[in-house]
Order: C-alpha cells, then structure tokens, then sequence
C-alpha cells in the first residue's frame, strides 16, 4: 500500500459519518459499468453509508463514465433525487484519453448540478493505476465511496436547511 509520503496530494482522511437531519432525503447512484470492481466497491461503500431509516437510494447503472453526466441530467431535470453521486472509475493508459474523458465528465457534472440546483458528488476518479484504485476504492481506510456518500448526506442537510427557512 502507498503510503502519505509516498503520494503526498492525495488525502488519506475520510470526514467522520455526518448526523442526519429529521428529514427524508432521496439520493440517486449513477455508476459506470466499467472497470466493475472498483466502481462496485465505491457503490458498496457509498450505499452502506447512505442507508438511514430516513434515506432512499436508488441505483442507475450505464456502460461508461462518459454516459454517466446524461442519466444525471435527466435524474436531475426530473428532480427524482435531494442528491446525485456520480460514481466511475477511470485508469490511465498510454494516451491522454483518460485526462480528456476525466475533464469532460467533470465539467458536465458542474454545470448540470448548477443548471438544476440539484447538488452533485462527483466520485468519477481518474487513478494511474490498479493499486491506487483498489486503495481507494476497495479498502476501508480512504474509500472514496464512503467520502462521497457522508459529502451527499452533509450537503442534503445544507440544502435542506436553506430551502426549509423563511
């Protein structure tokens, strides 16, 4: 496993589990099918940490990261969720395809949660490698589905605050 001096940028922190607030909340999973351990892990992970008596979870399954900011869009536009996660994994190979992809779904992913109002995690992640993926993405210690998931739950309290005050 790498460890922080090995890979200094990358955190190794994940925020601990936010409370959850005494309202219902609706967050929609769209993950890609491919590289399907590591995009699984993240669904696991992300799942586990959303389910509350007062959550429901639906999962969009599509065949890439590429398709991923399309069903958002629609999931968003019909306001079928409090809050998306956006969940893929993207290895690097020999040309920049993945630094073109990754940047693309990144940029659709913003404008799609500041077009709707519908807010976004993005947990599309670009890794140069098959260890960085399963370290993030299969282990416990920094899973980025976790992060994603307590990023949703701490953002649908936000928004549910802002949208219930006077």
């Amino acid at each position: 496993m790498i460890g922080p001096a090995a890979n200094p940028g990358v955190s190794h922190f994940i925020p601990p589990r936010p409370r959850v607030v005494a309202a219902k909340h609706t967050f929609a999973i769209v993950a890609s099918q491919f590289n399907p351990p590591y995009v699984q892990g993240l669904v696991d992970h992300a799942t586990r940490d959303l389910q509350t008596p007062l959550a429901k979870v639906a999962l969009y399954r599509v065949p890439g990261a590429f398709e991923i900011p399309i069903v958002v869009r629609e999931l968003a536009q019909q306001k079928r969720a409090d809050v998306i996660l956006a969940l893929g994994v993207i290895l690097k190979g020999e040309t920049n395809h993945a630094d073109n992809l990754s940047r693309s779904v990144t940029d659709a992913l913003q404008r799609i949660a500041l077009d709707y109002g519908v807010p976004v995690i993005n947990c599309v992640h670009t890794f140069a490698n098959e260890l960085d993926a399963r370290e993030r993405c299969l282990e416990e210690k920094i899973n980025r589905g976790t992060e994603a998931a307590r990023a949703a739950i701490e953002i649908a309290n936000v928004m549910s605050d802002l949208r219930t005050r006077p």
